[in-house]
């Protein structure tokens, strides 16, 4: 995989990007109860994702089917606009038999994939195309405290050859920090003995600065990272922030000592966004269009034989 320090030399390409504004695409999937809306709201500091009451048995039987909802909102990060899609995935994980709910978000990756093959065969490409590509998969994993479910595992497989996939623990403050860094562990070996492709931050010694190496580190060493979402505020010591309130105290969402968001959305949304980016681009949507246009030669090749 390309390095993410390869992704901050400067450009044309990159300047006239800044200047425009950056697009960038995030999913979110993982089982009902996850905590993924109340997730995607803290993301983008607002109510992106409405609650639902599924209070109607029928009503919530009804909506066990999966949906892919992308919702975009513009946001102004440190002077730097970004118009942030992120594509919801209710419904997942519901079903006995999950394989169509997985074949669904494949196809909806790799749509995205065959609008901009599509677009690059123009003879003359329209300048208002816009490209819709996933450029990461967060992977909400049920704080369980035990190690990844076989959905998990299957889920992350088949999905990691075509987008960045980072796992995250949903509902993180259900567990103690002893119970939180044991289970992190155990996710972390599964994902090693079952070869799961997931985006781990990757760097080359030789081309990369110790500051982006040693932030990597740092970054990798989180997985998966944990996260707390709230979108009710209190003054805390003349301060207001977002947080969870429990009979013995709070827990703060953008506390990097109470969970890893703040450093999850900062890397998405800043420090790492253009590395997603460059990796979707060049390694990813590469591999997929190659396989692809194989696949195709062949079956041409086999035509011609027949003939």
């Amino acid at each position: 995989m390309a390095s993410s320090g390869a992704s901050f030399k400067s450009g044309g390409a990159r300047r006239k990007a800044t200047k425009k504004g950056l697009v960038f695409t995030v999913m979110i999937v993982g089982a009902s109860g996850c905590g993924k809306s109340t997730f995607i709201n803290t993301l983008c500091e607002n109510p992106v994702i409405l609650r639902k009451d599924h209070a109607d048995a029928e009503k919530a039987a009804q909506l066990k089917t999966i949906g892919l909802a992308p919702t975009t909102v513009e946001l102004d990060e440190d002077g730097l606009k970004l118009s942030l899609t992120v594509v919801d995935t209710p419904g997942f994980g519901d079903n006995i038999n999950n394989e169509p709910a997985f074949e669904d978000i494949l196809g909806y990756i790799e749509h995205q994939y065959e609008e901009i093959l599509a677009q690059e065969s123009r003879i003359k490409r329209n300048p208002r195309f816009q490209d819709n590509r996933v450029h990461v998969l967060l992977y909400f994993i049920q704080p369980s405290g035990h190690s990844l479910r076989e959905m998990d595992i299957e889920f992350m497989r088949l999905l990691g050859a075509r987008v960045n996939v980072i796992p995250v623990i949903g509902k993180a403050d259900s567990m103690t920090p002893q119970e939180l860094n044991a289970f992190k562990k155990r996710i972390m070996e599964d994902i090693s003995h079952y070869k799961i492709p997931i985006y781990d931050f990757p760097y080359d010694e030789e081309e990369d600065d110790e500051e982006t190496i040693e932030e990597n580190n740092e970054l990798r060493s989180l997985l998966p990272f944990s996260v707390i979402g709230s979108e009710d505020e209190v003054v805390i010591s003349g301060r207001r922030v977002r947080c969870r309130q429990y009979p013995w105290g709070v827990v703060e969402v953008d506390n990097s000592k109470h969970c890893d968001f703040s450093k999850l959305r900062y890397m998405l949304l800043s420090s790492h966004l253009h590395d997603l980016k460059d990796i979707t681009h060049d390694v990813l949507y590469e591999t997929w269009r190659t396989e692809k246009l194989s696949k195709e030669g062949h079956q041409d090749d086999d035509g011609d034989e027949q003939d």
